[in-house]
């Protein structure tokens, strides 16, 4: 792996669009390097990534080499979609990345996790109490020292789950204000964990999304 990485995010769409090298996304880059550069920080979302595809890339060489010191864990709206889950459903996410949390540690056992609270989406508010549940479960993997757990959803939504106005730019995707809300609720525990940010950064460069240039 060319460059060094010491700040590692793992995740779907959510997490991919905030280093893109795509004009389309091209406010969050920008904001990426000005929250996370001099901490050796890549990105390692893609769009569309469910629990298992995460978990396929990180199991057949993404992570493999990396040694990063902190993970970013983002993982499972696309698991639970637009649509109502029952309880076999919640079950099977929290299992899936329940197996995330398990290969980050066996492939960079080095390295504090910060495993996201899943972030509300309006797209159909019938998704939101399982939003809830899986976070409410997800409280219980932390450890506050190798595994720390981050819900930043009542930055984002009121009590009843109705997203903040601004924050979404489709009701569940970040707009840049949704971005700062997660960058300012990170840097504090990135900074405990990393220390000051560097002047260099020597992080591998960013890449775009090749499905747009087909």
């Amino acid at each position: 792996m060319i460059g060094r990485i010491d700040l590692y995010f793992l995740g779907d769409s959510i997490t991919r669009r905030w280093r893109c090298t795509d004009a389309e996304w091209a406010e969050l880059h920008e904001h990426w390097k000005q929250n996370f550069h001099g901490w050796n920080a890549a990105n390692f979302g893609w769009g569309g990534d469910r629990i298992e595809n995460i978990h396929w890339r990180i199991l057949n060489g993404e992570l493999s080499g990396a040694n990063p010191k902190v993970i970013v864990l983002l993982a499972g709206t696309n698991n639970i979609g637009a649509a109502p889950t029952d309880d076999e459903k919640i079950a099977d996410i929290v299992k899936g990345i329940d197996a995330l949390l398990k290969t980050c540690r066996e492939k960079a056992p080095r390295a504090t996790i910060i495993l996201m609270g899943i972030f509300p989406r309006n797209d159909n508010m019938e998704a939101m109490p399982a939003i809830n549940r899986i976070n409410e479960q997800l409280t219980t993997r932390a450890d506050g020292k190798t595994i720390r757990f981050l819900n930043i959803n009542d930055k984002l939504a009121n009590a009843n789950g109705r997203l903040r106005q601004g924050v979404t730019i489709d009701q569940l995707h970040l707009s840049l204000s949704g971005y700062k809300i997660w960058a300012d609720a990170l840097r504090p525990l990135l900074t405990e964990l990393l220390g000051p940010r560097g002047a260099e950064d020597f992080a591998p460069p960013a890449t775009g999304d090749p499905s747009l240039s087909r």
